[in-house]
């Protein structure tokens, strides 16, 4: 059921106030009156309206001093100004303040109605626009990018120093680390929040298509081009555009590009009108830039303007203990956008997690956990309930699902100790971190095991 829409009527004259607010009330609106500017701006205090309707001149505080009232408080409503005197001069100043629009008397209820309709349509406009700027600001705060990994704070380090600087930043990083979430997770923390934020896949897009997508085009510069069109330059203008997959951007754009960041404007193809930008620049790619440039696959130049603050997101498998926190994570959103209660996983499916190698990285751990819930009826995930890939554990024989060397190879010393140190975590959780039990567990002896939780440096 739709809001009802509240109306402040403010009139001097008694006639014309009751057959006015008798009138807005048959057309469905909740309609409050005041009989002077005074008493309107103690109704303000009280409570918001979507629309005010205003005598311009009252006695005391005037229709203009209430206009001024709501623009200086940023009160979320719409000012109809009504006036006996239909000079321009009248007309020019209510506008100058901020008025949604004017109607002169003796009043035309007909486009009375019209201009309330539109000021009512623009005041939810407004509304629903700032709640949508809350909710990505809240899905985008830094606490939902979930880690304790000395990997990832080292990344929230670096995030939080640049937030309020306008430095290109370039986010490397594997598919599925969340390069997108920390591109706008720094967009709209910082400075330029309430501007744009224009996202851009480079390798999504045809090559011959691409120039006209980031820079725009011009009627008829090229077959099917019907209209003028802006880039995605100029719809980032005072915000932020973020060029995903950089890395993919053929030869013969770059040299444009280039153009753009040193220059600080645009030309859109068929045209030769430049249009200045103030725009921050964060890039993306999974792909080894430095080893593009030596090939020439890229240009250097563009490689050092892009690469101003590197940012370097680790792949899963190397920051193994966000796991559980990632799992519990997903767990909870995915249940609650799914309406189910909270299910839990079993001990074993948790170390199944952290045992798998992860090469989709956070974007599979998503996915795998959304498809476990979604077809699983238990309250409890266990072994059996995960991708067999991951799932694998012969519980009876107490063995580990099988590790997965990643295409770029592994430290096997390295992992070795991961793994010991994920075992030693687990015995000390399940044993309440009393060492004796967890050191049963393990089946080494009890002095061993203080040995190593000093070498993992673990608490």
């Amino acid at each position: 059921m739709d809001e009802p829409t509240h109306i402040l009527l403010i009139d001097d004259e008694p006639g014309s106030r009751e057959s006015l607010s008798l009138l807005l009330h048959r057309e469905g609106y909740q309609v409050e009156t005041a009989v002077a500017g005074e008493e309107a701006l103690d109704l303000l205090a009280a409570r918001n309206y979507d629309v005010i309707i205003t005598d311009l001149f009252l006695p005391g505080v005037s229709g203009i001093d209430v206009l001024k009232h709501v623009k200086e408080k940023s009160l979320p409503c719409n000012v109809i100004l009504i006036t006996g005197n239909a000079s321009a001069e009248t007309a020019v100043e209510a506008m100058k303040e901020g008025a949604f629009d004017y109607i002169t008397k003796p009043l035309n209820f007909e486009e009375l109605k019209v201009l309330v309709a539109k000021a009512v349509e623009k005041t939810r406009l407004v509304a629903e626009n700032i709640y949508l700027r809350q909710q990505l600001r809240g899905k985008y705060k830094f606490d939902n990018i979930i880690g304790n990994s000395p990997a990832i704070q080292t990344v929230f380090s670096r995030m939080e120093k640049i937030l309020h600087t306008d430095s290109t930043v370039l986010i490397l990083g594997e598919s599925g680390t969340g390069k997108e979430l920390v591109a706008r997770a720094i967009h709209f923390n910082g400075a330029r929040k309430e501007k744009p934020f224009v996202a851009i896949n480079c390798g999504a897009i045809p090559a011959e298509l691409l120039e006209s997508e980031l820079f725009g085009h011009m009627r008829g510069s090229f077959t099917g081009s019907i209209a003028d069109k802006p880039g995605k330059f100029e719809m980032a203008n005072k915000g932020t555009i973020f060029l995903d997959e950089i890395g993919t951007m053929p030869q013969q754009l770059q040299m444009k590009l280039l153009r753009v960041l040193q220059e600080h404007e645009v030309e859109r193809v068929g045209s030769t009108h430049k249009t200045k930008l103030d725009v921050r620049v964060i890039s993306a790619t999974n792909a080894d830039l430095e080893e593009r440039v030596r090939n020439g696959d890229f240009r250097e130049d563009l490689f050092y303007r892009l690469n101003v603050i590197p940012i370097h997101l680790p792949p899963l498998r190397k920051r193994y203990e966000d796991i559980p926190l990632l799992a519990k994570y997903f767990l909870r959103k995915i249940c609650t956008d799914m309406r189910r209660p909270i299910l839990d996983l079993t001990p074993a499916a948790m170390l199944a997690l952290e045992a798998y190698a992860w090469p989709g990285n956070v974007r599979e751990m998503e996915n795998v956990i959304e498809r476990t819930v979604a077809l699983t009826d238990s309250t409890i995930i266990d072994c059996g309930d995960l991708p067999s890939k991951i799932g694998g554990v012969h519980l009876e024989t107490g063995k580990l699902p099988t590790p997965q060397i990643p295409e770029d190879g592994l430290d096997l010393s390295e992992a070795i100790a991961e793994i010991e140190r994920m075992l030693i975590k687990q015995a000390m959780e399940r044993s309440g971190s009393i060492k004796a039990r967890a050191a049963s567990l393990l089946k080494i002896n009890r002095t061993t095991l203080v040995e190593k939780i000093k070498r993992y440096d673990m608490k």
